[in-house]
């Protein structure tokens, strides 16, 4: 209780200023999982399958991306925190750079990906010609979609963490209301007849595809009208006095989350391997999960902004104040998540499947997991502190050894030597976070992380 009473609790309207419209907006962005792993389901396990067998490639991609995004969030919050508002603009005209080079990649990628990711995912062969259309067309507009990314970082660097709120609710009102109209067939409500394209699985694709394209759009607008950090004027062509600094943050990074997430992959690849039941349950039981750990990555945005501010004022006590309240808000936040999935896993499961094998399953790995959210939570903080001050080698290796030395060897192991099915899969995935929080911990209390130390 003395330590609780200690803490520098004024510090507190900030941090939730900078975290609640990003906690929002994590919520916008799960949203459109839950939605069309929702309206899909209603057409059968197989759809539901079908759509969720390649979730995380999509992971992939989007943390790659993301990553890249972290390299400027910490350069614009330092070079803001300084007062330097013309080297920030610098740096969100790099920004654009990136969101152009890098959506030009990786549409160029996935669209030629297509064909055989559903194999390579080990995807049962009956549902694998409607999962590669799905994900040929979800990834379709993939420039838009590093804009959000990429673009809504450099927004929440400056304090702006609204606007990307707003656009993930545009991106799920469009979302929802094209999937009514492109998934279902024309029927009949109240005696009348609502007309639809009946597309299946390919129509949710299709809306998301669109979605993602206006809120592209208008994420856009907003960074080229932004008083601050707009880059209008700025040079676009690469200036290496801006990237540099970007890059060694962004770099380690982005192979951090390309290691992290390409271990999702394997992961995903091996329990779908178990069967249409498990990786149904599996993949609703990741939808589910997604939105309870939420609460924890809009706090490491707001970690990592609030570091990046505090190094650039060079104010060791503020880095120090705002690390260990937010901290402590994390903890008690995640606690009440996981308690309430521990409680509502069932419910949850129900909501997105028919099927009462699929329902068991989820939810004994989803109760499983809850009690792990706590310790999960704190590790994604610490981890943000870290990234916000450009401390990106160790969270890399934390990462790496956490991913494929315990989720990914232990999954193997039990699948191929024990057969054992998702429960021991869940289990391997457990043990990774608290690898992962035990590592965090130790480097944090080290203080070697930390330049102003």
């Amino acid at each position: 209780m003395t330590f609780l009473k200690n803490l520098k609790w004024s510090t507190l309207p900030t941090i939730m200023a900078l975290a609640w419209p990003t906690i929002l907006e994590q919520f916008m962005q799960t949203a459109v999982q839950y939605i069309d792993t929702a309206m899909v389901g209603s057409l059968g396990t197989a759809a539901t399958a079908a759509v969720g067998s390649t979730t995380t490639i999509n992971w992939l991609v989007n943390g790659t991306i993301s990553a890249m995004g972290i390299g400027f969030l910490s350069y614009i919050a330092q070079s803001l925190g300084a007062k330097n508002e013309t080297l920030a603009r610098r740096t969100s005209g790099q920004a654009v750079l990136a969101a152009l080079i890098l959506g030009i990649f990786f549409t160029a990628l996935t669209l030629s990906l297509a064909p055989i990711v559903p194999a390579l995912m080990q995807v049962d062969a009956s549902i694998r010609g409607e999962a590669a259309k799905y994900f040929f067309i979800l990834y379709a507009p993939m420039l838009p979609r590093a804009a959000i990314l990429i673009f809504g970082t450099v927004l929440r660097a400056a304090g702006d963490t609204k606007t990307p709120m707003l656009v993930g609710i545009a991106v799920n009102a469009v979302n929802v209301i094209l999937n009514y109209f492109l998934i279902y067939p024309t029927h009949t409500v109240c005696d009348i007849t609502v007309y639809g394209a009946g597309m299946g699985v390919s129509g949710a694709a299709m809306a998301s595809a669109v979605a993602f394209t206006v809120g592209g759009i208008i994420i856009t607008i907003v960074l080229f009208r932004h008083k601050r950090i707009s880059p209008r004027g700025m040079r676009i062509l690469p200036d290496m006095q801006i990237l540099r600094p970007c890059f060694k943050i962004a770099i380690p990074n982005m192979f951090q989350r390309f290691g992290t997430y390409l271990g999702y992959v394997v992961f995903a690849s091996m329990i779908n391997s178990l069967g249409d039941t498990a990786t149904a349950a599996h993949t609703i039981a990741n939808t589910v999960e997604s939105a309870f750990y939420v609460p924890g990555y809009g706090m490491q945005t707001a970690a990592a902004t609030l570091a990046g501010n505090a190094l650039g004022a060079r104010d060791k006590q503020r880095m120090s104040d705002f690390s260990k309240v937010i901290l402590v808000v994390e903890i008690g936040l995640m606690i009440i998540t996981g308690g309430l999935l521990f409680v509502f896993a069932a419910p949850m499961m129900d909501i997105f499947s028919d099927d009462n094998a699929v329902i068991a399953l989820g939810t004994s790995v989803l109760r499983m997991v809850a009690l792990s959210e706590p310790i999960f939570g704190a590790a994604i903080i610490l981890e943000g502190i870290m990234l916000g001050v450009g401390y990106t080698v160790k969270p890399f290796i934390y990462n790496i050894i956490g991913m494929w030395g315990v989720r990914i060897l232990g999954t193997f192991i039990c699948i191929t030597f024990f057969s054992t099915g998702l429960v021991s899969a869940w289990g391997c995935m457990i043990a990774h976070n608290v690898v992962l929080f035990a590592l965090f911990l130790w480097c944090y209390l080290r203080g070697k992380w930390n330049p102003l130390k």
